[in-house]
C-alpha cells in the first residue's frame, strides 16, 4: 500500500471512469475512438482530477501501442530524443503512444521537437493541461490535435469512486469499513469535482477511524470535516434543504433583497451548486425583472459565461455580480403572466385559425386561395404601424400583455399610445 488511493483504484476500462459522460458515453466520439482503437493526437484539457490520465493509459491499452510518460514540469528535449531513439526497435513495433503531462510548461523549442514524429506518425501525442490549451500551446501543435474538454465530476459520480475505493480498502486491509452517508455525501461534495481530491481524503479517513469493538472502521461526518478541513452545513442536493436555498435565493432576487441573495448564493456555491445557481440568475433575469429592465438577460448571461470558463473559485465573482444586479433592478412579471396566460388559451380551448390576410403566400396558388389578400405593410405607414387584426377571430380581443408599473413599460405603452391615436385620428 505504498501507492496513493487514487493509483491503486485508477480505472481500467471506459465503463469503470466517472463523470465525463459528454466524451466517454458509447455514443460520444471519444469513447468512439478510443475503442476503435483508432487514436488520434488529442489534447485533454481540464481541473486536475478529472481522469485525463486515466483516459490516456486507457487509450495506450486500447491502441496496442507502447506507452511512454513525461511530465512537463521536468522533461526536457533530451527526454523525447530518448524516445525517438527507440522508435522502430523490438519495443515500439505496434507504435508508440506518448501521454505528456501539464503540456503547457514546455516552451515554444519544447513543443516544436514533437512535430516530426508526430507529422510522420511515428509518434501519437496525448497531451493534457490545466491551463486553456489555445493560449498556452503552440499553433502547429494544436493543428495536429483534436482537444477534449474534461469537467469536474459531479459529486454523485464521485461518491460512486469512493464507494468501490471502500471495497478496496476493504480488501487490502482485511477489515470493515463504513462510511455514513454524510460523510460520504462531504467527501463528494467538498472535492471541487476532483476525484483524487476526495479518494486522497478517504484514505485519510480510513487511516484516522478508531477502530470499533468489532474491529471494524466507521467514517463519521466529522471526522470527514476534519480530514477535508470543511465545515458540512446542511443542503441535502436530493432532500428539502437543497430546493430551500434555491428557493430562496430566487425569492430573495425578486424581492430586491441583494443581501439575502448573496447568502443564498454563497450557499449554493460552497455546496457545489453553481450550474443550479446560474439557471436561477437566468430565469429571474427573464420571469421577475423582465421588461421592466430588459438588459438584465443579456448582463447576466455574460455574467455567468464568464463564470462557467472561469471555474471556482473566481467564478463567485461575476455570479455575485449578477445577483446583485438582478435584486437591485426594477421588476416586471409582465412577460411570463402573458405568455403563461397565452399558454393556457391554448391548452383549454379553441382559439381558432390564423386570419387569411396574415397566412403564408410564398408558394403558387396562395392568392388564389386567398391567402394574404388584405395585408397591410406597417413599414409602408407612418409610425411603421398600421391598425388590423393578428390575433384569430375568435380570441381577436384577447389582451395578453399588461405593461408593469415601470418607467421601462411606461415609456413604451406612452410611445404606443401615440403611435395608435396618430393612426386613429
Amino acid at each position: 500500500m505504498t501507492s496513493p488511493l487514487a493509483d491503486r483504484i485508477r480505472p481500467q476500462s471506459l465503463e469503470d471512469c466517472v463523470g465525463q459522460r459528454h466524451l466517454l458515453s458509447e455514443d460520444k466520439i471519444l469513447h468512439r475512438l478510443l475503442t476503435s482503437k483508432t487514436i488520434p493526437n488529442m489534447i485533454f484539457y481540464g481541473p486536475s482530477g478529472t481522469g485525463k490520465t486515466t483516459v490516456a493509459n486507457i487509450a495506450a491499452r486500447l491502441s496496442g501501442k507502447t506507452l511512454y510518460k513525461l511530465n512537463a514540469t521536468n522533461a526536457s528535449v533530451s527526454d523525447i530524443k530518448a524516445i525517438t531513439a527507440d522508435l522502430g526497435g523490438l519495443n515500439s513495433q505496434g507504435g508508440v503512444l506518448l501521454y505528456l503531462d501539464e503540456i503547457q510548461n514546455f516552451n515554444k523549442k519544447q513543443q516544436q521537437s514533437l512535430l516530426e514524429f508526430i507529422e510522420n506518425g511515428s509518434i501519437t501525442l496525448i497531451a493534457s493541461t490545466t491551463e486553456n490549451p489555445y493560449f498556452y500551446i503552440y499553433n502547429a501543435i494544436l493543428s495536429r490535435c483534436t482537444v477534449f474538454e474534461f469537467k469536474p465530476v459531479d459529486g454523485s459520480d464521485i461518491a460512486a469512486a469512493l464507494q468501490r475505493a471502500v471495497k478496496l480498502l476493504e480488501q487490502e486491509m482485511d477489515t470493515t469499513i463504513t462510511v455514513e452517508e454524510d460523510a460520504l455525501y462531504h467527501l463528494s461534495e467538498t472535492s471541487a469535482g476532483d476525484v483524487r481530491k476526495a479518494l486522497n481524503s478517504l484514505e485519510l479517513c480510513v487511516q484516522a477511524a478508531p477502530l470499533s469493538a468489532d474491529g471494524g472502521l466507521t467514517v463519521t461526518l466529522p471526522l470527514a470535516e476534519q480530514c477535508t478541513q470543511k465545515k458540512a452545513f446542511r443542503h441535502d442536493k436530493d432532500g428539502d434543504s437543497h430546493y430551500d436555498v434555491i428557493s430562496a435565493f430566487q425569492k430573495s432576487l425578486r424581492g430586491s433583497d441583494p443581501d439575502a441573495a448573496i447568502h443564498y448564493l454563497a450557499r449554493l456555491l460552497s455546496a457545489g451548486d453553481m450550474l443550479i445557481a446560474c439557471r436561477r440568475l437566468m430565469v429571474t433575469a427573464a420571469e421577475d425583472i423582465g421588461l421592466a429592465y430588459p438588459q438584465a438577460v443579456s448582463i447576466v448571461k455574460s455574467c455567468v459565461d464568464c463564470a462557467l470558463q472561469l471555474g471556482m473559485p473566481e467564478a463567485r465573482i461575476p455570479l455575485a455580480e449578477a445577483a446583485i444586479v438582478l435584486a437591485t433592478a426594477p421588476k416586471s412579471n409582465s412577460a411570463i403572466c402573458a405568455i403563461d396566460a397565452a399558454m393556457a388559451d391554448i391548452a383549454n380551448s379553441d382559439t381558432g385559425d390564423v386570419p387569411m390576410h396574415l397566412k403564408d403566400t410564398h408558394y403558387s396558388g396562395a392568392q388564389k386561395m386567398g391567402r394574404g389578400l388584405t395585408y397591410q405593410y406597417p413599414h409602408s405607414y407612418p409610425g411603421n404601424y398600421v391598425k388590423q387584426q393578428y390575433l384569430p377571430d375568435k380570441i381577436k380581443d384577447k389582451v395578453y400583455y399588461v405593461g408593469g408599473n415601470n418607467k421601462n413599460e411606461e415609456a413604451i405603452r406612452q410611445y404606443w399610445d401615440k403611435i395608435k391615436k396618430r393612426e386613429d385620428s
